[in-house]
């Protein structure tokens, strides 16, 4: 069993954080509280929800990057989700994408599911995982400080795909819930993307 981190960080103000300056990046966000979480900075255009995708954020991310080479690409999702697609990174890290970031919010628990302890609450290294597998960086972030350092490097241009786990608290903030209609979110995404509906 891990022990207790002192240092955790507000994952709404961390999220406010991380799209303060987004600038034309498209964010993929996954299934459950980040996705409230996004929401709740600010809906927008260039956000593409999922919505009963577990699984499926650092993947879709991974497509758009390779879509759209000149844009960069955020997919913010949680420790349970990433968890369930752990060979997704594996097939991220090989594609090896320049433009795309992953921020994984772990507060160690399934929180859409009753706040269990998840594996990284049992001692797996989310970070530890991708380094291992070839991204060009990876780090857990734990304090203020730490995630200033992270939105700075950020604007750096990368070799390769980028992994941050961001230590949050354990907690469940009100939901801010974005639509829900998957079509619409989709042909609005491809709106902003110069797309028709498809």
């Amino acid at each position: 069993m891990t022990q207790p981190l002192t240092h955790v960080l507000d994952r709404r103000d961390a999220v406010a954080c991380l799209l303060a300056d987004r600038g034309d990046t498209l964010v993929v966000t996954g299934l459950g509280s980040p996705t409230y979480d996004v929401h709740a900075h600010g809906d927008h255009d260039a956000n593409y929800y999922l919505w009963g995708a577990m699984g499926g954020a650092a993947l879709v991310g991974l497509g758009l990057a390779c879509a759209r080479p000149e844009r960069r690409v955020l997919v913010i999702t949680g420790d349970g989700e990433q968890l369930m697609a752990l060979g997704g990174l594996a097939t991220i890290a090989a594609a090896r994408p320049t433009n795309l970031d992953i921020v994984v919010l772990d507060n160690e628990h399934y929180g859409e599911t009753g706040m269990q302890t998840s594996h990284t609450g049992l001692g797996i290294d989310l970070a530890a995982v991708a380094a291992a597998m070839g991204f060009a960086d990876s780090r857990t972030v734990t304090t203020d400080d730490e995630l200033a350092q992270l939105i700075a490097d950020r604007t750096a241009p990368s070799t390769g795909p980028r992994l941050a786990v961001l230590k949050i608290r354990a907690e469940n903030r009100p939901r801010s819930m974005p639509s829900r209609d998957a079509v619409f979110i989709k042909n609005r995404f491809r709106a902003h993307l110069g797309l028709t509906p498809g």
